[in-house]
């Protein structure tokens, strides 16, 4: 038998840390796709607080691996 995925790349945003923001982004992917196989966590950035100089957003970019229904 032959298997087939799909891959997708999503971002996610947190205000916590880039693992929440990717499991956010997972999370959310998860209520429309099933059959998610993996992750790759491919970026990381951050949106900065130009008054405080600190990080006040992480931003995770993900691909989810689903395999294709041939139903």
């Amino acid at each position: 038998m032959t298997h087939v995925a799909k891959i997708i790349e999503i971002v996610g945003s947190s205000s916590k840390s880039w693992e929440d923001a990717a499991q956010l982004a997972l999370a959310e992917a998860t209520k429309t796709i099933h059959g998610i196989t993996g992750i790759e966590l491919t970026d990381m950035t951050a949106k900065v607080d130009s008054s405080t100089g600190k990080i006040s957003e992480y931003h995770s970019t993900i691909k989810i691996a689903f395999g294709v229904d041939h139903s």
